[in-house]
């Protein structure tokens, strides 16, 4: 038996640059000139993951397990909230067959940082990378992410029942 799920998640950039900022982007931290706005620390592309596993066991969504009202998870590592996550879709006799990522942003470049960021994620999930796919595309100058507000992260899922 399969199941499907689809994760979306969005943040945006600070409006003021900071020198030796960063971004986390599937557990990898990237140069960048601008912050991501969050409660975590802001891994937009492990939070749309997050959502695409819990909504393809219809356990509901990321906000829903991890509240952003809830002190205790200021400035989480989102992958501790990933292995959560995982742990829940594995303890009811799932694992996961395959996940495609797409990141959807005009900065930073990511094409050197993909292969870090399928280690990380394989790592986390205790899965072998060659189920996790990541693309990286930009938007050719159109909408928040054309004008560099922000980045945009869609997930598709297929899990597979453990027999």
């Amino acid at each position: 038996m399969f199941r499907t799920g689809n994760g979306f998640d969005v943040h945006r950039f600070a409006a003021e640059g900071r020198e030796g900022a960063s971004i986390t982007l599937g557990g990898v931290k990237i140069p960048h000139t601008h912050v991501l706005l969050a409660h975590s620390d802001g891994d937009v592309l492990v939070h749309a993951l997050c959502d695409a596993l819990l909504g393809a066991l219809a356990f509901g969504d990321i906000g829903q397990h991890f509240p952003d009202t809830d002190p205790q998870y200021k400035d989480i590592d989102s992958l501790g909230l990933l292995d959560r996550v995982y742990t829940l879709i594995s303890d009811a006799g799932w694992f996961l067959n395959n996940a495609d990522i797409t990141v959807i942003a005009e900065a930073p470049r990511l094409s050197e940082h993909k292969q870090a960021m399928r280690e990380v994620l394989a790592a986390t999930l205790d899965e072998s990378m060659d189920k996790i796919s990541i693309k990286a595309t930009t938007s050719e100058g159109l909408g928040f992410t054309g004008r560099g507000e922000g980045i945009a992260v869609m997930v598709s899922v297929l899990l597979q029942e453990q027999s």
